[in-house]
């Protein structure tokens, strides 16, 4: 078992291009460990595990090789997506957050102004892959049997199959689970934290290397306020206070309020992934 997340190591994934009838599947046994680790994004790991005996030495060492090779996997996904002009956006949240519903909408609002693909993620089964195609999006569903989170390696197998086009925008919805995914880069260009107002505004604070991780809050479900207990203000303080720098939005996939604010943010970051790509050749073009 993985020492930090419990997740099974030796798992095997199964990657799917719902995109087509030919029904592509690649098992892949994928053993993975964990380690506290810094990618350059902020991600300030902390844990403290108290056990009766200390792991051995030579599990924390692999555990390091395994985690610097996703690093690096990560590093090499970043320059294919700026090579070819592509937002790349890691969207995480708790189970039943409203990430498949949230690209759902995107899809089918912005479906023809942005070219929009799906990378999702689930320990199992295609259903929410089914939908994304349904919305009218070219989608991968990456199943992670026993694992709690996607990894660089497998975002690299499934772009070689969803093959997004240069400047197009690709979103990662990663498995349900506010712990790992906070730990590993998959090379994306930001983390998208999604927090329903059925959850608790407390959410922040406890799993707070998600949200120092995150760029952008989406508070969701916020038609959803007058029947619950929940405290927006407070929400949002309290990603600050891990955070100070993300950026919060508030919006309801089903009465559409705030959406346009989302579809502003999406634009302005696909745009300045172009201005970036291009500033980077301009440079490298100079004698």
């Amino acid at each position: 078992m993985c020492t930090v997340c419990g997740c099974s190591s030796g798992a095997t994934v199964t990657i799917t291009d719902l995109s087509h009838d030919h029904g592509h599947h690649h098992d892949h046994d994928h053993g993975h460990g964990h380690h506290h680790h810094d990618h350059g994004h902020h991600h300030d790991h902390d844990h403290h595990h108290d056990h009766d005996h200390a792991p051995d030495d030579g599990l924390l060492a692999l555990e390091a090789r395994v985690l610097a090779k996703n690093d690096a996997l990560a590093e090499r996904n970043r320059a294919w997506f700026a090579g070819r002009e592509i937002l790349a956006l890691n969207l995480v949240s708790s189970p039943g957050a409203g990430k498949t519903s949230l690209l759902e909408r995107t899809i089918r609002d912005l479906g023809r102004d942005l070219a929009l693909y799906v990378i999702e993620g689930d320990q199992a089964t295609a259903n929410d892959g089914e939908r994304i195609r349904a919305a009218g999006a070219p989608v991968v569903q990456v199943n992670t049997g026993t694992g709690c989170h996607l990894e660089a390696e497998m975002i690299a197998r499934g772009l070689a199959e969803l093959r997004p086009a240069a400047g197009s925008v690709v979103m990662i919805e990663n498995v349900g689970n506010l712990v790992c995914p906070a730990l590993f880069d998959l090379g994306e260009r930001a983390k998208v934290a999604v927090l329903s107002v059925t959850e608790g505004e407390d959410k922040p604070l406890k799993y707070p290397h998600m949200f120092r991780a995150a760029s952008l809050m989406i508070l969701n479900k916020i038609d959803l306020l007058p029947y619950v207990d929940f405290d927006v203000g407070k929400a949002i303080a309290h990603a600050r206070t891990v955070n100070p720098r993300i950026e919060v939005l508030r919006l309801s996939v089903r009465s559409g309020e705030g959406l346009a604010d989302w579809y502003d943010w999406l634009r302005d970051q696909a745009a300045s992934t172009r201005d970036a790509a291009f500033g980077t050749a301009a440079v490298s073009a100079q004698p």
